[in-house]
């Protein structure tokens, strides 16, 4: 096996998971917050965390803290690759609004979708 096949094997089993696929989805849309996340999964902070972790060490998603909220975005130009074939090109231009994520964006979207 050639370090090529190898890092191709790393990238595959890093996506093999229904919820790391999910996450990265949302990321496709932009940058999210570990409570947006929460909110899509319908999972809680330690499980999603453990999933975040197994992308971040394959070197598919970088963070950045802002304040109490920690953000994560696709770090990886293959993943994106990756998912386009899988789903197609990505529509959204930002994450959507999710109810019950307290998150700022969520919650200043939500505020402004009511005004």
């Amino acid at each position: 096996m050639t370090m090529d096949h190898q890092t191709q094997a790393e990238l595959f089993k890093a996506l093999a998971h229904p919820a790391r696929l999910h996450i990265l989805t949302l990321m496709r849309q932009g940058e999210v917050c570990v409570c947006h996340i929460e909110a899509a999964l319908g999972r809680r902070q330690a499980y999603v965390s453990q999933q975040l972790m197994v992308l971040r060490d394959a070197g598919l998603v970088a963070s950045r803290k802002s304040g109490l909220q920690v953000y994560y975005r696709l770090a990886d130009a293959r993943v994106e690759a990756v998912l386009a074939a899988i789903y197609g090109p990505s529509a959204a231009s930002q994450p959507p609004v999710l109810a019950g994520c307290s998150c700022p964006a969520c919650s200043t979207l939500a505020i402004e979708t009511v005004n």
